[in-house]
């Protein structure tokens, strides 16, 4: 599809909206947006959802008042004269409406698909997706674009659902720029999206279960080098490379990594962050773009983000000035990485956004001497690499949650001298307690206490937000 048949289509789309059935599946986060877009587009639009929940109860009453049937409970079919459904990205391809829905001949699309059909021809989409590091690559791409004063508005898992930026604001305005976070659910269900740039950061087993494996999931994340978009990879990435080059092979391919570029990508020289892409001569030129000081915190996975951001803000012409302004405006998300204290000469970080053991070894990479805090959901993830590969840093491991018993094992075979202690509580905030006490006991001056779990959550938290909380506050109680 050329761009201008794309512009046509995306034109095109919102009068074709006007009077038609749409089914919405789903009334998680983006399910309620969704349907209000859309009714807004003059849409007959009923909502279905398998919960009948207090909660689901009060948010269908919300759409129904708005114009919405919302029928909840199971629901195996489209309704009756559905000529669309939009998907929530967590219904899995299997599902009985979904799969009903394709054999009838009904579209199903997701909501990011959704919004780039209803979005203005002239709004630019730069987009991130991978494993791990998309938030935080999102929020440096949007201060980098502020920074150089563009209107831009970070989109996806990071508080505004993608499709809210279809919708203009109270005086018909839309944003210039999005720089928007993809997961690999949304990719699966987008057919014509084309971001002007966009990057996979890195490819781990994660989510296999919806995608059916490894291969399939990696392939969904390589959605986003659709025709026509810029390419950057993460040259250190297997996967991340292999899918940007497997992508339009007319576009440009921008790489990035940790070490000194070539022509055509950004790296790092000494202690600069340096662009050999965006130049007038790449072959003989480079800009510097800012110093590794500049990244909070300056861990090596951290870099990647931004240089990764730094790359999509480059494709469209931000000033490297604006990419060391916005990487000093950027503050980072909770858990992710975060110094918490430092008690008796032992810094105690909070990384418990790390739920996978990809995101647990790059944390683990970036501390010489660690007191590992690990355990949790591991959602049938192998971690006999991680530990294999973590082993000598480790001081000690404190292990929490359902699998630790993998985890233990793992330590076992691959660090049989690390001192390991097992808290079997799982009653969250007082196994916490006994988890920092336990760590503070093995950890010596110098030593990092780490929150990495490599793990889910949900078996003792209500999430990753709770889990890293817990850890702060008994973290704080003893450093006070």
């Amino acid at each position: 599809m050329s761009e201008s048949e794309t512009v046509s289509e995306t034109a095109a789309f919102p009068t074709r909206l006007s009077g038609r059935a749409v089914c919405v599946a789903g009334l998680g986060v983006s399910g309620p947006p969704v349907a209000r877009v859309l009714l807004a587009h003059g849409a007959r639009v009923t909502v279905v959802d398998g919960r009948d929940d207090e909660a689901t109860r009060r948010v269908a009453a919300d759409l129904r008042a708005e114009g919405a049937d919302v029928r909840l409970g199971a629901a195996d079919t489209p309704p009756p004269g559905t000529d669309l459904v939009v998907t929530s990205p967590g219904w899995r391809p299997d599902s009985p409406l979904l799969v009903a829905a394709t054999e009838a001949g009904i579209e199903v699309i997701g909501d990011v698909e959704l919004a780039w059909r209803l979005k203005p021809a002239d709004q630019i989409w730069l987009a991130v997706t991978g494993t791990n590091g998309k938030t935080t690559t999102v929020r440096m791409l949007e201060a980098m674009l502020r920074a150089d004063g563009r209107d831009a508005v970070a989109v996806g898992n990071v508080g505004t659902p993608v499709i809210e930026a279809a919708l203009p604001d109270e005086k018909g305005a839309y944003p210039q720029l999005l720089a928007v976070e993809l997961s690999s659910f949304q990719l699966h269900w987008s057919s014509s999206l084309r971001p002007h740039a966009a990057v996979v950061l890195n490819v781990a087993p994660d989510h296999l279960d919806w995608h059916g494996g490894l291969e399939s999931y990696a392939q969904a994340k390589g959605r986003i080098h659709a025709p026509g978009t810029i390419r950057v990879a993460n040259t250190a990435d297997e996967w991340s490379l292999r899918l940007a080059q497997a992508g339009d092979a007319t576009a440009p391919l921008i790489g990035f990594a940790l070490d000194t570029p070539r022509p055509g990508e950004l790296g790092v020289v000494e202690d600069l962050l340096v662009d050999r892409a965006f130049v007038d001569d790449p072959l003989h030129s480079a800009e510097e773009l800012a110093t590794l000081g500049d990244v909070v915190p300056a861990v090596p996975h951290n870099v990647a983000n931004a240089l990764a951001a730094a790359a999509l803000a480059r494709s469209v012409g931000v000033a490297p000035g604006a990419v060391r302004a916005g990487l000093a405006a950027f503050a980072p998300e909770p858990h992710r990485i975060s110094h918490v204290a430092t008690v008796g000469g032992v810094d105690y970080v909070d990384d418990s956004k790390a739920t996978n053991p990809h995101a647990a070894a790059a944390s683990l990479a970036s501390y010489a001497s660690v007191v590992w805090v690990a355990g949790g959901l591991l959602k049938g993830a192998d971690v006999d690499d991680l530990v294999r590969s973590a082993a000598p840093r480790l001081r000690g491991a404190v292990l929490i949650g359902q699998d630790r018993a993998r985890l233990r094992d793992a330590l076992a075979a691959h660090a049989p001298d690390v001192p390991v202690v097992d808290i079997a509580d799982t009653d969250g905030r007082d196994a916490m307690a006994e988890v920092v006490k336990a760590a503070a006991e093995l950890a010596h001056e110098g030593d990092t206490v780490l929150l990495a779990p490599a793990a889910a959550s949900m078996d003792m938290f209500t999430d990753y937000n709770v889990r890293g909380d817990a850890f702060t506050e008994v973290v704080r109680g003893i450093g006070a």
